[in-house]
């Protein structure tokens, strides 16, 4: 995107969620543009926030990483990397940024507009990654790492050493034995996207039938966000 543009109207309103107002205002502007808008506007010379969420999935995991390691002094690393991986999950990232209602600011393309990409939980996610990664680059590391902890708190505080945010995959296995049917099966539908933005597409299967499907950046978690959808299907179905 030209350094020139500013960023589009209403993000003021996302600049005060965000605890941050940008001192490069193109940097914003970049951070809201989806690939799907680029792809279908070749010749504007823009460029999607790709790279930068590249950079925000970083310095994410770094802050996350030093906020769970200095809370938790006593904790091993395995707990601290599930404590960490718990808060920056897609699941997670897409509800914040929902609540930012940033889905609404995005620049798409025609075809991801149609097809529900404002509300898509990878594209959510993915944004509030390179908002990140705007921000870390525009102010330092400091400033994101207080927005990054102003915007995650409520989840962070989620977090103890007793009790964890639950695995989808683990409780679906658990939902499936308990209602006497096959355990589940992650079927890769199809990945996309360049090398350092992969996205993937995955299907629950249990008993032959699909019970949910998810996208996420990384395979991982395109299959928490299926099993959570094949977990509100088997509750509904298990009611009486």
């Amino acid at each position: 995107m030209n350094k020139n543009e500013r960023a589009p109207k209403g993000v003021d309103q996302l600049q005060q969620a965000l605890d941050l107002t940008f001192r490069d205002k193109s940097l914003l502007a970049l951070a809201l543009v989806h690939g799907s808008y680029v792809n279908e506007h070749p010749t504007d010379g823009a460029e999607s926030n790709e790279r930068l969420e590249f950079l925000g999935d970083a310095v994410l995991d770094v802050i996350v990483g030093e906020a769970v390691y200095r809370r938790f002094p006593s904790a091993p690393e395995g707990q601290l990397t599930v404590m960490r991986a718990a808060v920056v999950r897609d699941e997670c990232l897409a509800r914040v940024a929902a609540n930012l209602n940033i889905g609404a600011l995005l620049m798409f393309g025609q075809g991801e507009e149609a097809t529900g990409g404002r509300s898509r939980p990878s594209n959510l996610a993915a944004a509030l990654e390179s908002l990140i990664g705007a921000a870390f680059l525009d102010q330092g590391y400091d400033a994101a790492r207080k927005m990054v902890l102003h915007l995650l708190a409520e989840e962070m505080s989620k977090l103890t050493t007793d009790h964890m945010p639950g695995d989808p995959k683990s409780e679906l296995q658990g939902l499936t034995q308990q209602q006497g049917k096959p355990g589940p099966v992650y079927r890769l539908v199809r990945e996309f996207g360049p090398e350092h933005a992969k996205e993937f597409e995955v299907q629950v299967i249990v008993g032959g039938e699909v019970l949910g499907a998810g996208h996420g950046h990384r395979k991982a978690e395109a299959e928490r966000e299926a099993a959570q959808q094949a977990i509100a299907a088997l509750s509904i179905e298990s009611k009486p």
